[in-house]
Protein backbone atom coordinates (compact mmCIF):
# COMPACT_ATOMS: atom_id res chain seq x y z
CA UNK A 1 0.00 0.00 0.00
CA UNK A 2 1.32 3.46 -0.95
CA UNK A 3 2.29 6.24 1.39
CA UNK A 4 -0.72 8.58 1.60
CA UNK A 5 -0.41 12.31 2.27
CA UNK A 6 -2.18 13.60 5.35
CA UNK A 7 -3.51 17.09 6.06
CA UNK A 8 -2.58 18.99 9.21
CA UNK A 9 -4.65 21.99 10.25
CA UNK A 10 -3.98 24.52 13.01
CA UNK A 11 -4.42 28.20 13.79
CA UNK A 12 -1.82 30.94 14.21
CA UNK A 13 -2.23 34.58 15.15
CA UNK A 14 -2.33 37.23 12.44
CA UNK A 15 1.23 38.50 13.04
CA UNK A 16 2.68 35.00 12.76
CA UNK A 17 0.65 34.39 9.61
CA UNK A 18 1.96 37.59 7.99
CA UNK A 19 5.53 36.65 8.92
CA UNK A 20 5.09 33.19 7.41
CA UNK A 21 3.62 34.69 4.26
CA UNK A 22 6.64 37.04 3.96
CA UNK A 23 8.97 34.05 4.35
CA UNK A 24 7.09 32.23 1.61
CA UNK A 25 7.24 35.27 -0.69
CA UNK A 26 10.99 35.69 -0.07
CA UNK A 27 11.55 32.06 -1.00
CA UNK A 28 9.01 32.28 -3.86
CA UNK A 29 7.10 29.27 -2.58
CA UNK A 30 3.65 28.64 -1.13
CA UNK A 31 2.82 28.72 2.56
CA UNK A 32 2.20 24.98 2.37
CA UNK A 33 5.73 24.48 1.07
CA UNK A 34 7.13 26.43 4.04
CA UNK A 35 5.39 24.07 6.44
CA UNK A 36 6.32 20.97 4.43
CA UNK A 37 10.00 22.06 4.51
CA UNK A 38 9.81 22.58 8.26
CA UNK A 39 8.12 19.22 8.84
CA UNK A 40 10.62 17.45 6.57
CA UNK A 41 13.50 19.04 8.51
CA UNK A 42 11.88 18.13 11.83
CA UNK A 43 11.40 14.51 10.77
CA UNK A 44 14.87 14.22 9.22
CA UNK A 45 16.51 15.40 12.46
CA UNK A 46 14.30 13.34 14.74
CA UNK A 47 12.63 16.38 16.28
CA UNK A 48 15.95 18.11 17.03
CA UNK A 49 15.03 21.33 15.24
CA UNK A 50 15.21 24.57 17.16
CA UNK A 51 14.10 28.00 15.96
CA UNK A 52 16.34 30.76 17.29
CA UNK A 53 16.91 34.44 16.49
CA UNK A 54 19.88 35.24 14.25
CA UNK A 55 21.97 36.77 17.04
CA UNK A 56 21.59 33.59 19.09
CA UNK A 57 22.43 31.48 16.05
CA UNK A 58 25.83 33.17 15.81
CA UNK A 59 26.49 32.34 19.48
CA UNK A 60 25.52 28.71 18.86
CA UNK A 61 27.86 28.52 15.86
CA UNK A 62 30.74 29.82 17.98
CA UNK A 63 30.07 27.17 20.65
CA UNK A 64 31.15 23.55 20.72
CA UNK A 65 27.81 22.19 19.53
CA UNK A 66 28.48 20.98 15.97
CA UNK A 67 25.06 19.36 15.59
CA UNK A 68 23.24 22.69 15.35
CA UNK A 69 22.43 24.11 12.96
CA UNK A 70 22.37 21.10 10.68
CA UNK A 71 24.35 21.63 7.50
CA UNK A 72 24.01 19.87 4.19
CA UNK A 73 26.48 19.64 1.34
CA UNK A 74 24.79 20.49 -1.95
CA UNK A 75 26.42 19.55 -5.26
CA UNK A 76 27.25 22.42 -7.61
CA UNK A 77 25.17 20.79 -10.33
CA UNK A 78 22.10 21.12 -8.10
CA UNK A 79 22.83 24.80 -7.47
CA UNK A 80 23.38 25.45 -11.18
CA UNK A 81 20.14 23.67 -12.05
CA UNK A 82 18.29 25.67 -9.39
CA UNK A 83 19.72 28.93 -10.74
CA UNK A 84 18.81 27.90 -14.29
CA UNK A 85 15.26 27.15 -13.21
CA UNK A 86 15.02 30.49 -11.39
CA UNK A 87 16.16 32.31 -14.54
CA UNK A 88 13.70 30.35 -16.64
CA UNK A 89 10.89 31.14 -14.19
CA UNK A 90 11.82 34.83 -14.30
CA UNK A 91 11.81 34.74 -18.10
CA UNK A 92 8.39 33.06 -18.11
CA UNK A 93 7.05 35.68 -15.69
CA UNK A 94 8.30 38.42 -18.02
CA UNK A 95 6.66 36.71 -21.00
CA UNK A 96 3.44 36.41 -19.05
CA UNK A 97 3.52 40.13 -18.25
CA UNK A 98 4.12 40.92 -21.93
CA UNK A 99 1.20 38.71 -22.94
CA UNK A 100 -1.03 40.33 -20.32
CA UNK A 101 -0.15 43.81 -21.55
CA UNK A 102 -0.79 42.74 -25.17
CA UNK A 103 -4.19 41.30 -24.20
CA UNK A 104 -5.01 44.55 -22.39
CA UNK A 105 -3.95 46.50 -25.49
CA UNK A 106 -6.21 44.35 -27.69
CA UNK A 107 -9.12 44.79 -25.27
CA UNK A 108 -8.66 48.56 -25.29
CA UNK A 109 -8.51 48.54 -29.08
CA UNK A 110 -11.67 46.42 -29.24
CA UNK A 111 -13.45 48.81 -26.87
CA UNK A 112 -12.39 51.79 -29.03
CA UNK A 113 -13.59 50.00 -32.17
CA UNK A 114 -16.92 49.23 -30.52
CA UNK A 115 -17.32 52.90 -29.60
CA UNK A 116 -16.60 53.93 -33.21
CA UNK A 117 -19.33 51.71 -34.64
CA UNK A 118 -22.60 53.63 -34.83
CA UNK A 119 -24.94 50.73 -35.26
CA UNK A 120 -24.57 46.99 -35.50
CA UNK A 121 -26.93 45.30 -37.90
CA UNK A 122 -27.60 41.65 -37.32
CA UNK A 123 -28.01 39.57 -40.49
CA UNK A 124 -31.13 37.94 -39.04
CA UNK A 125 -32.74 41.38 -38.81
CA UNK A 126 -32.37 41.91 -42.57
CA UNK A 127 -34.76 39.09 -43.34
CA UNK A 128 -38.36 40.19 -43.15
CA UNK A 129 -40.53 37.77 -41.20
CA UNK A 130 -42.46 35.37 -43.40
CA UNK A 131 -40.30 35.89 -46.47
CA UNK A 132 -38.79 32.85 -48.05
CA UNK A 133 -35.69 33.14 -50.11
CA UNK A 134 -34.65 30.84 -52.89
CA UNK A 135 -31.12 30.59 -54.02
CA UNK A 136 -29.97 29.24 -57.32
CA UNK A 137 -26.52 28.02 -58.04
CA UNK A 138 -25.65 28.14 -61.64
Amino acid sequence: MGNKNKTISFRVNEDAFETLREIAEERDISLSAVFRDYVDTLVAHDGQVQVVPKHELEKLREGDDESFPPTVQVPKSFIREHERLELEAEHLREQLEEHKSYVNYLREQLDRDRDDVEEVIQLEDLDAPGEEHSFRLG
